[in-house]
């Protein structure tokens, strides 16, 4: 037998050219139309959620346990500082009371001496005096209690040309009454003293609108959230709730015309020296409400009057 002659040599596949698969043409994976894609990404979607409904849910106590692992690792990565001190730590405790007139105002009968033996009496450690419109008592009072160990904020409670009053405090210069709300601020600001709010929400006297108010939220440095004069208590509720809302720095003050109302109205705080650390002490202060009858207050402040 004749042997059969050899077939042709393979040859070698061109460059650029990928050479013939030896699988058959219907073996291969075929691409899927772009027609089709839709429908497939849509079945896949579908086949995804059938699988995840047919899982077991984690129960709520794993989902907690999870939770707190989490927790547990950022909290093992924080940094440690050290102990933290709160500023003025070293300070003994005073309580002061921040609103409060002597005989300078026109609707007072407080002889500044006896404002001051009254105060020390009580255990206040620092008062602010803050008369209507007149810085002179404020003054004569810081003045009487050099040597004492009470402090004496001076101050002034400005009337504004209809929104209401504001107090200054740590002031060395008389304020003008009957400017705008702005110009009283910029003018306890000019002095390096504080601006003061009191009984922001007494609608039975006069008190900044609501758009004069917000507008001049951030020069407000002492909101007081608690006088002792006020005949409804839900005024002294809402400034709280209003302070609490936009952060500011909470006072309170007795409002006393009479020396019987010394130190109903009161905050409790570290001792300080100035007007910053003033400040700074609020921040952490607590408010201090021991309220006696208006009636039998405002009862004195007639009879004194009469006198």
């Amino acid at each position: 037998c004749k042997p059969e002659p050899p077939g042709p040599a393979p040859q070698p596949a061109r460059p650029g050219k990928c050479p013939e698969s030896p699988f058959p043409a219907a073996a291969l994976p075929q691409s899927i139309p772009f027609h089709g894609r839709a429908t497939h990404t849509a079945r896949r979607r579908s086949r995804t959620r059938r699988r995840r409904a047919a899982a077991p849910a984690p129960s709520t106590a794993a989902l907690a346990d999870r939770v707190e692992d989490c927790y547990a690792s950022i909290a093992r990565r924080r940094r440690t500082t050290g102990p933290r001190h709160a500023p003025l730590e070293d300070r003994d405790w005073i309580v002061a009371d921040l609103h409060m007139h002597t005989s300078w105002s026109h609707d007072c009968s407080i002889d500044v001496d006896d404002l001051l033996d009254h105060a020390e009496a009580r255990g206040l450690g620092a008062i602010a005096v803050t008369d209507h419109n007149v810085l002179g008592g404020a003054l004569e009072a810081v003045e009487r209690a050099r040597g004492r160990r009470l402090i004496v904020i001076p101050g002034e409670e400005v009337k504004t040309a209809g929104q209401g009053e504001v107090i200054g405090l740590f002031l060395r210069e008389e304020i003008p009454r009957g400017m705008s709300f702005g110009e009283t601020v910029d003018a306890i600001r000019a002095q390096g003293g504080l601006v003061y709010l009191p009984h922001p929400f007494d609608r039975l006297h006069a008190i900044p609108d609501p758009a004069t108010l917000h507008r001049h939220l951030a020069e407000i440095d002492v909101l007081e959230v608690y006088n002792a004069r006020l005949l409804f208590e839900a005024y002294n509720d809402e400034a709280l709730r209003f302070a609490r809302k936009y952060n500011l720095v909470a006072g309170a003050g007795s409002d006393a015309h009479v020396l019987a109302g010394v130190g109903t109205g009161a905050v409790r705080l570290r001792r300080f020296d100035g007007p910053e650390e003033f400040l700074v002490s609020l921040h952490e202060a607590e408010v201090l409400r021991r309220p006696k009858s208006l009636v039998y207050l405002q009862g004195l402040k007639w009879v004194a009057q009469a006198k």
